[in-house]
């Protein structure tokens, strides 16, 4: 499933609600601010409630990823049904490092981090909240018809209003 970013679809409200720390003095990151960037599934129809966080810094012009963290908030039980295949739902319901993403030595530090930032409600419910907005606006773009299709339909009518088109024959 196609992840994306949620600065993509909200850039205003994405750059004003992305969840960014500065640490200073921990043993195991290096002092300095970390943006936590939120990503969800681009796929329409997909109801996997579930957010990929990418971990950047500043200092590194916010294009190396030091952590990938998956989290998804509902039951074991949503998950399980949800995931019907090769996905452990037991993993996917809490923080987790996923390993098919890019990750650094850092990783298991800001993984730490993150389940620390859970603890505060509101940022859980912003999370929810941005899934919803961003899986609204996916939907209403699929349900969108294109260009293509308005004008077939557009002709369509036409062609059947003309009575020539028909067969009929005006008098």
């Amino acid at each position: 499933m196609p992840m994306i970013l949620f600065v993509e679809k909200f850039p205003e409200l994405g750059a004003l609600e992305t969840r960014s720390v500065r640490v200073n003095g921990a043993p195991d990151l290096p002092a300095g601010e970390y943006g936590f960037i939120e990503s969800y599934c681009n796929e329409p129809g997909c109801d996997c409630r579930r957010v990929i966080i990418s971990v950047l810094r500043p200092e590194t012009g916010w294009s190396q990823v030091l952590a990938t963290i998956g989290y998804g908030w509902e039951s074991l039980e949503f998950y399980e049904e949800w995931s019907r295949g090769p996905v452990d739902p037991r993993e996917v319901r809490r923080p987790y490092l996923d390993m098919l993403n890019p990750q650094s030595e850092h990783s298991a530090a800001l993984l730490l981090l993150f389940e620390f930032l859970l603890e505060s409600p509101d940022y859980v419910e912003r999370i929810k909240r941005h899934y919803r907005m961003f899986r609204d606006a996916v939907e209403k773009e699929h349900r969108r018809p294109t260009a293509f299709e308005t004008n077939r339909a557009g002709n369509r009518r036409k062609r059947l209003r003309d009575p020539r088109r028909r067969g009929r024959r005006s008098h």
